[in-house]
This record gives C-alpha cells, structure tokens and sequence, in this order.
C-alpha cells in the first residue's frame, strides 16, 4: 500500500528496501525517501537514479549519493555543485 510505504520512508528513508519494484519506481516515493536519506538513491530503480528531480534532493542531503546517480547526472553541473555544496 502505497500510503502506508509514504509514512515508513519519511521515518527511515531505507524502508523503501522492502517495497514492491512498483513503488522503488515511484517518484513520490522517492524523493520522500532520499529527503529523509540521501543514501537512499543506491535502492532506487534505473529511472529514478536517472531523474534529476530525485538526484539533485538526494544530494542536497548528502553529497556522496552522487555516487548512486545515473552516468548522465553525475556529470551534470547542477547536480556536481548541489553535491559539492553538501
């Protein structure tokens, strides 16, 4: 149940681990999870490591899940200084 994954990952950013690949893929989801856990983008599905919107809140919050970020993203110049400034 999507809401019920929405509140465990504004608690623990990792609890997106144990949820379906569906709602891994959820942009929502997501970027709930990276706010609480930048790390958390490691766990994230192809598309969303791909998704600038996800990236660049993971990285606000810690700057070494640029790591986790699509090849495209991590060369990106909003991305780089939004992880440098972290």
């Amino acid at each position: 149940d999507k809401d019920v994954v929405l509140e465990a990952v504004r608690q623990r950013g990792f609890a997106i681990e144990y949820a379906s690949d569906n709602l891994q893929a959820d942009k929502v989801l997501m970027l709930e999870a990276v706010r609480e856990n930048g790390r958390v983008l490691e766990c994230a599905s192809a598309e969303c490591q791909a998704d600038k919107d996800i990236v660049l809140e993971a990285v606000r919050g810690d700057g070494l899940a640029l790591q986790y970020a699509s090849v495209e993203l991590q060369a990106d110049k909003d991305v780089v200084l939004e992880a440098v400034r972290e």
